[in-house]
């Protein structure tokens, strides 16, 4: 029952999105295509994702799903758009998990060939591992991130991916 009334909720709230009252609130063609997709997904888009928008090719939102002791985070990407390079470092423990949830993505190890990542997919990423992950060209792609705990935990931004 909680979950029908979650989902009916959902749904409203996304209607009410899709229905401006004043022209102030009309809705780009992106903003469109992201409330129908969001609709295919059981966890909220969340907000766009400007903290970290300098670590990526296109757009991408960001919403946190739990905090401690394990961050847990959906990250929505638009089509086409990847994250840069990158390390998780940690003195002890660290590395991150992958878990998708919703259209077509991609990973990729560096030296290794790039995963195809849909719903139901895992992805474990080793502390030390130099990786990218990002939607596919023309899908919108969802993933929840998950963050190992460890001690000393950091991100190593790095160059971005070239096609």
């Amino acid at each position: 029952m909680a979950w029908a009334l979650f989902n009916r909720g959902k749904a409203v709230w996304t209607e009410d999105d899709e229905n401006p009252e004043t022209p102030e609130q009309e809705l780009t063609d992106t903003d469109k295509a992201l409330a129908d997709y969001a609709k295919t997904i059981f966890f909220p888009v969340g907000a766009p994702n400007d903290a970290y928008a300098k670590y990526f090719s296109g757009r991408s939102w960001l919403t946190p799903i739990s905090g401690a002791p394990i961050a847990i985070a959906n990250v929505t990407f638009e089509p086409g758009c990847k994250n840069n390079w990158h390390i998780h470092h940690a003195d002890k423990g660290g590395g991150q998990v992958l878990i998708g949830v919703g259209g077509k993505g991609w990973y990729q190890a560096w030296g290794e060939e790039p995963v195809e990542i849909t719903p139901g997919t895992v992805i474990e990423i080793p502390e030390g591992v130099k990786h990218w992950h990002g939607a596919a060209d023309g899908c919108w792609f969802s993933h929840l991130a998950f963050e190992i705990p460890g001690e000393n935990c950091s991100t190593e931004w790095l160059e971005p991916v070239e096609d």
